[in-house]
């Protein structure tokens, strides 16, 4: 999804649920993905592999991304997806590697 399309999505949402939006980058983005305990990268491989556990393949491609812009290379994540395939079953990996392949 490029940029444009994001910002249009994010707007549409912000009308639609400020207060979402608003925990979203205060709490989410500002307080909890900034705090210095974790490093970004390792913030982004621990949100794949929840992402991946749940199936939640809809929020992968963002949090691909992100992941990228905070240091996990392609072959990280294609690793981590074969690790999470015998804990999390083959289906949900099969699905975001699908996801990644998009990318």
């Amino acid at each position: 999804m490029n940029n444009r399309i994001e910002s249009k999505l994010l707007e549409e949402m912000r009308n639609l649920a400020p207060d979402f939006v608003k925990y979203g980058e205060h709490i989410l983005f500002g307080e909890v993905w900034r705090d210095p305990t974790l490093t970004p990268k390792e913030r982004s491989l621990s949100t794949l592999s929840a992402l991946i556990s749940i199936g939640n393949t809809e929020q992968m491609p963002f949090h691909l991304q992100l992941a990228k812009k905070n240091g996990v290379t392609e072959k990280e994540i294609i690793a981590l997806i074969t690790h999470m395939a015998f804990y999390v079953g083959w289906p949900k990996a099969a699905a975001a590697l699908n996801i990644v392949a998009k990318q």
